[in-house]
Formats: C-alpha cells, structure tokens, sequence
C-alpha cells in the first residue's frame, strides 16, 4: 500500500525547508521493486574542492518501499536494492542517508539489514475499521465525557474536503506555534499552504470547531487511500476549556468511519519518552492501537564522510546524524 508521503509532490513541499532537492529512486528487480523518495542536500564543506550530498527523508514518514514482492523473496530483494542504491550514491557523489520510516506500513523491518535503524518512539493512531464503534473502543472514558460536555455547552464542528483556501487555518497555526515557542522550523509559510493546495487539494480533510459561529480550532489532515494522518492543528487559547481538539478528533473520527477509512494516524509526542506529554494526549483517542517510529542511518561512502566529519569538527559517533550537520545552521532535518 502506497501513501502520500511517497508522492513527489509531497517531497517538493519540503525541498526549500530541507534545503535541498526532491528525487526519487525506482529499483526494478526480477523479484520485486522498491520505491525511494528523498530530499539531496549539497553538504555544507566541500571535500578536496568537490561537491558532496546527504539524503533525507522528506518531514514525516517514508524511506524506501517494496511496491511489489514475491512471498519469501523479500530479503534477497532487499540485498539487491542494497548494492544497486550503493552504485547509484556513488555516481551521484551521495555520502549519508537519513530516512524516517513508515510507522504504519512498517518498513523499517524490511530494511533493517541495509540501514543501522533505531527505534525512536512510539506513534498512535485511531482504529476505525475493526470497531463498529472506535469512540467507545478506542477513546478513554474520560475524553468520551470531555466531548459529550463541549457539545452540551455548544460546539460545532464542521468539515471540509479540498478548501478553498488554508488562511484561517495557518494563521491559527501560527497562533499555537507562538504559544509553545515552537522551533522556526515549524513556522511553515503561505507559500507552503498554498502548495498544499495545488499539489494535494482533494487530500486534505480541514476539520474545524466553531463555538457561537466562531472558528476557535482547526485541524488539517491528509487522506490517502484509507488513511487519514494528522498534519498540523491550532486553537485559540482563550476557548481550551470547551475541548476543542477533543470535539474535532471527534468529528473525523465519525467522517472517517462513514467514508470507509481504516486508521487516522496521529503520530507520537515531542520527545522519545514513554510519558512524553503529547504522547499520553494522543493515546485518549487509541487506547488500543499504536505502531513503532524506527530512523535508519546509512554512510555510503565512509571516506568522504570522515573527512566531512573531521573538516567540522565532529565526532563520527555524535548522535545527530550525519555527524557533520550537528553544528550550526547546517542542523536543519527534523524527527
């Protein structure tokens, strides 16, 4: 199954915030085939006067994908990928690769023998297709109680496939941003709304909750096939009392059920701890259902990469990866 962060459109969205290019890799094998889409940054020193390059996974989810595979075969094709995507980093003078992988399709167990992968955290999703009910199954008693209250004093919600426009949603975005101190990296602007728009327009789900005809929270999603991922949302902080994120969890929850899909994944919290805060939020809408985040570190070419490593002054163990960008403006990527 394919999803939209492995769109090239969805990789042209960051290429700016990356700082650098979208491309994609399509390996074609007698036993299956793999799709690799990534985002190629010139590193930031050059190496004996020549040009380097890292690769990135685009925000989000992705790495490489096995689109087709004959049962059992897997392994062997992944080993052949491996060797053809090493030629093809060393043609095109690629030195690292960092990758995010798939929580949902679960790819990192298919790559695991290619990349150094590490789990990181975990991720949450609300389970719509096993549950005649996924409210009563998978939201907490606590979070049921907190919809029923914001309905009785009178929020609405209301929904919208493909919008017009994005602009109330950013600016309550941004409202949120200023309020946690979010990093700039975060402070996505027009021009990336709008390019939203005209790549993915019939994708994105905008939910929004209204208390006496005013917009006091948003929520952006992706649709693609049957899932729904949680993009980016905002509240005014004058309205939390009236749970609004509760109320409009709770109305995509009903609209995906109704429209067929299967899962709405709303990722995991802001750090790698098991009681992370958003992630114990997040868990009030799936109480029985979450998914394992892996990253996967790859060095295609060790050589350049030492020379990178000492030309920065950084050690090739540094926890950031690649060691190189941990410094500076060159730390751009985020997990």
């Amino acid at each position: 199954m394919m999803d939209i962060f492995f769109e090239p459109d969805y990789g042209r969205l960051y290429e700016e915030i990356e700082g650098g290019v979208c491309e994609a890799y399509e390996f074609s094998h007698p036993l299956g085939s793999v799709t690799h889409l990534f985002i190629k940054r010139q590193t930031p020193i050059l190496v004996d006067e020549k040009k380097y390059y890292d690769i990135v996974t685009p925000y989000g989810y992705g790495g490489p994908l096995i689109t087709c595979s004959a049962e059992g075969d897997k392994a062997e094709l992944v080993c052949a990928f491996k060797d053809a995507f090493q030629q093809y980093c060393d043609a095109n003078h690629i030195v690292g690769e960092f990758v995010r992988f798939h929580p949902v399709l679960g790819n990192a167990e298919d790559f695991k023998e290619c990349y150094d992968v590490e789990f990181m955290r975990k991720t949450v999703g609300t389970n719509l297709k096993d549950f005649d009910d996924p409210v009563q199954e998978e939201f907490s008693k606590s979070t049921r109680k907190a919809i029923r209250h914001a309905l009785r004093l009178g929020i609405e919600t209301r929904i919208t496939v493909n919008p017009e426009n994005l602009d109330k949603f950013a600016e309550l975005y941004h409202i949120n941003m200023e309020r946690v101190h979010a990093d700039m990296f975060y402070y996505f602007d027009k021009a990336y709304f709008d390019r939203i728009l005209q790549y993915f327009g019939e994708h994105v789900v905008l939910v929004e909750a209204l208390f006496e005809g005013e917009v006091i929270g948003a929520e952006m999603h992706f649709i693609y096939n049957n899932l729904i991922h949680t993009h980016l949302s905002g509240t005014l902080e004058g309205y939390h009392h009236l749970s609004p994120v509760y109320v409009m969890t709770y109305a995509i929850a009903l609209w995906g059920k109704e429209n067929g899909i299967e899962l709405i994944h709303a990722g995991g919290g802001f750090t790698n701890e098991p009681d992370d805060s958003l992630l114990l939020f997040k868990k009030k809408f799936g109480k029985n259902t979450e998914f394992d985040f892996h990253v996967g570190r790859k060095v295609w070419n060790e050589a350049v990469y030492a020379e990178l490593c000492a030309a920065s002054g950084a050690a090739k163990e540094e926890q950031f990866f690649p060691a190189y960008r941990a410094k500076g403006t060159w730390n751009v990527s985020r997990v």
